[in-house]
């Protein structure tokens, strides 16, 4: 009678410590598997969020017609791709390519202003303002002129 209770309660004790960590295993490998391509739709590792869903931002931020829509979507795939490219340029050094990318990031600053009538321009200075302010206190002071 003794056995038969201690091996019921053996019993009891492995499942029920077995089945919390077999439990913890399976949410865990289901949060990796359901993270791994949320990071990769809306977002490169380390970049901004794809050309789609800034164009949508800006849409809803600057009331974006059809046709600025697609003219926008259009400068910031050029602007991905050319980002892309110089990123992977090994070729020249660190500090040309982040010049190189600030250039890009300039001319299409400057192509979708382009597009925007003068009420969404004004918006778009006051944005571009604001990401500099953001971007200053993330960064530090600027490096001294020489």
């Amino acid at each position: 009678m003794f056995k038969q209770c201690f091996a019921t309660l053996l019993a009891a004790s492995v499942i029920s410590i077995a089945a919390p960590l077999a439990s913890a295993q399976d949410n865990s490998s289901n949060s990796q598997q359901q993270s791994q391509p949320s990071q990769d739709m809306g977002r490169e590792r380390h970049g901004r969020p794809d050309p789609a869903e800034r164009t949508a931002h800006l849409t809803k931020k600057l009331n974006l017609t059809s046709d600025q829509q697609a003219k926008v979507l259009q400068i910031l795939q050029s602007e991905q791709s050319q980002m892309q490219s110089a990123h992977q340029d090994s070729s020249t050094s660190q500090q040309d390519r982040h010049a190189k990318m600030m250039d890009i990031r300039k001319s299409t600053d400057a192509q979708i202003r382009a597009v925007l009538d003068s009420n969404q321009q004004k918006q778009w200075d006051e944005m571009q303002a604001n990401r500099e302010k953001r971007g200053e206190n993330h960064q530090g002071p600027p490096p001294p002129q020489q």
